[in-house]
Order: C-alpha cells, then sequence, then structure tokens
C-alpha cells in the first residue's frame, strides 16, 4: 500500500509517501498564508524524490483538522482531488490525534493542544495504546486559562503537546504539567503515512471526507454577514 499523505492544518504545509515499510519521501514548509501555493509544487517534488508517480499511489491520506480554516480548505480539496482522479481511497485522521501519535511512550496519557488563535486552543486527551492513540472524550474548543484548570481538576499526569501548549505555555508549566520537545509542536505528514498504514479499517470514499472546524472560520467571527464583510 502506497500512501500520500498531505498536511496542511497548521502554519507548516507538508507532504509525504510511503507505506507499511516506512517512508519514501517527504517534505515540509513553514509559510503562514502560503497553503495553496505550496502544496502542489511540495507533492509533485516528494513524488519525485520517491521515484513514483501519481498513478502508483494506493492511498490518500490528509489531516482534517481542527486547525487553520484556510490551510484546511487547502488540503481537504487537494486530498478529495487526488482521491477522485485517482479512484483510491481517502484515510483521515485529525491533527490532534496525529500530534498525540508522535509522542507516544509508556502509559502517560497525552493531551494533544492546536493553537485556534483568538487566545484559544483546540485539544483532546488520548490514552497509549499497541495500535496508537485512543481519544477520551470530545475534541473541543477552550481558553487556554480553562484547560489548565481542568487538567488540575483531573489530577492525573499527563503529557502536553502542540503549538497551542507552546504558545500558552505559562498556563501549563504554572501546573507542573511537562510539554513535548518543540519538534513535535506541529502534525506531521510522515506521521499521517504511518497511522494509514497502520489504520487499514479508517479508509474511506472521499465524499465520506469532513473538515473537522470546531468553530467558524475567523473571517466569519469578524465580519459576519454584514454588508461589505465576507459572506
Amino acid at each position: 500500500m502506497l500512501i500520500l499523505a498531505i498536511e496542511s492544518a497548521t502554519n507548516q504545509i507538508g507532504c509525504a509517501i510511503g507505506g507499511p515499510d516506512g517512508i519514501l519521501a517527504s517534505a515540509h514548509t513553514i509559510r503562514p498564508r502560503h497553503h495553496a501555493e505550496s502544496l502542489a509544487p511540495q507533492i509533485r517534488f516528494t513524488a519525485d524524490q520517491a521515484g513514483i508517480g501519481m498513478a502508483d499511489i494506493d492511498v490518500i491520506a490528509v489531516d482534517v483538522g481542527p486547525g487553520l480554516f484556510t490551510g484546511l480548505r487547502v488540503g481537504i480539496t487537494t486530498a478529495m482531488a487526488f482521491a477522485w482522479a485517482l479512484g483510491k481511497p481517502v484515510a483521515a485522521f485529525t491533527s490532534l490525534e496525529l500530534l498525540a501519535a508522535a509522542v507516544l511512550a509508556g502509559d502517560t496519557d497525552i493531551l494533544s493542544v492546536v493553537d485556534a488563535r483568538r487566545g484559544e486552543v483546540f485539544h483532546a486527551r488520548f490514552r497509549p495504546t499497541a495500535t496508537g492513540p485512543e481519544r477520551l472524550g470530545e475534541p473541543a474548543v477552550s481558553l487556554p486559562a480553562d484547560l489548565a484548570a481542568e487538567i488540575v481538576t483531573e489530577s492525573s499526569e499527563v503529557v502536553l503537546v502542540g503549538d497551542g501548549a507552546r504558545a500558552h505555555i505559562d498556563h501549563f508549566v504554572d501546573i507542573g504539567c511537562p510539554i513535548a520537545p518543540r519538534p513535535f509542536d506541529l502534525p506531521s505528514a510522515r506521521t499521517l503515512v504511518t497511522m494509514a498504514a497502520s489504520h487499514p479499517h479508517r479508509l474511506m470514499d472521499p465524499s465520506e471526507v469532513s473538515p473537522l472546524y470546531l468553530r467558524e472560520p475567523d473571517a466569519k467571527a469578524k465580519f459576519g454577514n454584514s454588508p461589505g464583510g465576507p459572506p
């Protein structure tokens, strides 16, 4: 099974090609607000580096959020376009579970925290298992202070990961929560390949893919439907 993974939920735009035996090639850049311009050239570059043609791809994997509205729209649209054109299934994973999967170690729960802007964070808690992270409860959006208070209330050990934890680090350091190293701050296309390869039951028709926004787009929240503002 040869997988093309597309990652664009955050400021990091990336793609990777690989399968159950590992990664053949990958590329990523951090270019805020340049998801559309960056993604297609990266896919072409990665395919060239892997020495394969797009017709060789068996599965398209994509991060469906939560994260940046524009980035998610670009990534999901691109993934669906490839899936429809090639007649291939899609494997959809959330940014929160990709963050958790990258740092699984021991028996400690992992709290994935993605920067949601507007002073908020997207988050979900995961328990390590032999087959990957198992989510505990539904993904949510919260103020960092409220999330820190929730962690204290639960009073169980947890490791934080994600750019949301990094952006609001003072709230979590003050309550003694360890944060995964900076290289794990953003979801990775390489992790997406690994997750898709190990979870074949997650394959779906591209028509079934939907983004996990958790919140309305920033532009809509700012302008609403007022005259002169975005629809």
